[in-house]
């Protein structure tokens, strides 16, 4: 027996609700998109929602996985975690090895710290000399390979790859210091202060070179690590001992030019002393840096 209109227009009416509860449900289903189950389908809507919802922070979560850029980047993998705390050890291995000149304090070198430079620990005939020579060719060695792995572990980016490269260099001048150590037999023309006779010898270049390369990777990774906003070991302690060891540097060059030593030995030992804070506050940032595997290779991130 047919309904009446009024009936079958309530049942229309019903089914198209129910209808549309299925769509919703379907709709729901499509959109979770990650495995959902398909039972429950008209009265799973609420159930589907929910389970949206969860969908939708696990994508937050993941969107926090990814690097600078918006670019997603694999997990760390063990091995490479392993590698990056390896580098970091390297690092600040480097600069207590570099700190070595303290040493001076504690052992009978006959000479004085507020009138001699460092190179006078290492120069020929020194009594400790292979002491500190062994110690620079030590720290030279550790940071060669420490940026090249710098640079195959981290993303390529501008600034920090000019900072690994400069890092490396500041490694291989340093072991050119060490195997072209001071000559206190050379002769310093007339006119000129004995404090800086490595001004006639190879040794001068090889100094010379190290100090410019490793201001050139402090600068660099300052610069970074405000640029690209990461880092802020670097980005902080970094900065204030690149800050005190540029005004060490800038009292040598001065005083250089004034008559008397004005210190000279202890500004030196405190621009020596500073490269040596920044290499264990570099060496700190890289063991917690962002946990993130490299992406490949000559990718800017």
């Amino acid at each position: 027996m047919t309904p009446p209109e009024n009936e079958r227009g309530e049942n229309a009416g019903g089914t198209g609700a129910g209808a549309g509860g299925t769509n919703s449900g379907a709709g729901g289903t499509n959109s979770g998109a990650g495995g959902t189950s398909s039972g429950g389908t008209g009265a799973g809507a609420g159930g589907t929602g929910g389970t949206n919802v969860g969908t939708g922070t696990g994508a937050s979560a993941s969107a926090g996985e990814r690097g600078s850029g918006g670019r997603e980047y694999p997990p760390e993998s063990r091995f490479r975690r392993m590698l990056r705390w390896g580098l970091a050890v390297l690092i600040v291995l480097a600069g207590a090895s570099y700190s070595s000149w303290v040493l001076e304090f504690v052992l009978p070198v006959g000479i004085d710290p507020f009138t001699s430079f460092l190179s006078q620990l290492a120069e020929r005939g020194a009594p400790f000399r292979g002491v500190f020579t062994t110690a620079d060719t030590l720290t030279g060695a550790m940071l060669v390979v420490a940026a090249g792995g710098g640079l195959l572990l981290f993303p390529r980016r501008g600034y920090t790859t000019v900072g690994w490269v400069a890092l490396g260099c500041f490694g291989a001048a340093t072991i050119a210091d060490a195997l072209a150590p001071l000559d206190p037999a050379a002769e310093v023309p007339a006119g000129e202060s004995p404090l800086f006779p490595q001004l006639h010898q190879v040794h001068a270049l090889t100094s010379t070179l190290a100090v410019f390369s490793i201001f050139i990777a402090m600068l660099a990774f300052a610069v970074a690590a405000f640029r690209y906003r990461r880092w802020p070991i670097v980005r902080h302690a970094g900065l204030w001992v690149l800050v005190i060891g540029s005004v060490a540097t800038a009292w040598l060059l001065i005083a250089d030019n004034l008559p008397g030593d004005h210190g000279l030995g202890i500004a030196q030992r405190v621009q020596v002393g500073a490269m040596s804070l920044w290499l264990m506050a570099l060496g700190a940032q890289v063991a917690a840096a962002n946990r993130h595997a490299t992406p490949p290779v000559g990718m800017v991130g």
